[in-house]
Parts: structure tokens; C-alpha cells; sequence
């Protein structure tokens, strides 16, 4: 096995623990889905990290992250861009940091 496939598989282990363990206690969901809808950060990274592998998805990764932390900002500053979310509550961690981030999914 190279190096990058273990990389990637390594990635895909720890992004299925976090979905099983410890996702559950925060609600499932990230900011960006909670904005967008979709899918959540964990989701779309273990996607990317299938289509891409790790070192090569690296870019497309940041981004998501970076579109995470841009939707938690607007979450929590009740943006134009957040109309609809109706003043929900801040609990629990993003899944790209120890963010606190408003819930309301599912």
C-alpha cells in the first residue's frame, strides 16, 4: 500500500469515527448545511477524499471548510444571507473546529 492510499484510508477511518461518535452529541449537522442544506462538512470531505485522495483534495477541502466558517459567520452575525434561520440557538462544536455553531437541521 502506498503512502497516500494509506493517508486517505486513515482519513476516511478518522471522518467515520467522527460521523458515528461524535457528530451525534452535536446534532449532525455544520453550519454550512445548516445555511445551504445538503450535505455536512464530514460528509462532503469523506466524498472529496474518495474522489481526490487527501493530498490532492487538499485545496477542495480548504474550501469547504473556508464556506463553513463564512456560513457560521452569518449564522451568528443574522446576515441577509441567513433570512429563514429565525434566531436559532449556538450549542455544540463545528465540525471543522471548536466553533460554536447554530443547529436547526433535520
Amino acid at each position: 500500500m502506498t503512502r497516500h492510499a494509506l493517508s486517505d484510508r486513515l482519513a476516511q477511518s478518522a471522518i467515520r469515527f467522527y460521523q458515528r461518535h461524535l457528530s451525534p452529541h452535536k446534532g449532525f449537522c455544520c453550519a454550512h448545511a445548516a445555511l445551504h442544506g445538503g450535505e455536512s462538512c464530514s460528509a462532503a470531505v469523506a466524498q472529496i477524499v474518495r474522489e481526490d485522495g487527501l493530498g490532492r483534495g487538499r485545496s477542495r477541502i480548504a474550501a469547504r471548510f473556508a464556506a463553513c466558517r463564512a456560513a457560521h459567520s452569518a449564522l451568528r452575525s443574522g446576515s441577509p444571507m441567513a433570512l429563514g434561520t429565525g434566531g436559532m440557538q449556538v450549542r455544540g462544536l463545528c465540525c471543522c473546529g471548536p466553533l460554536p455553531i447554530p443547529f436547526r437541521c433535520g
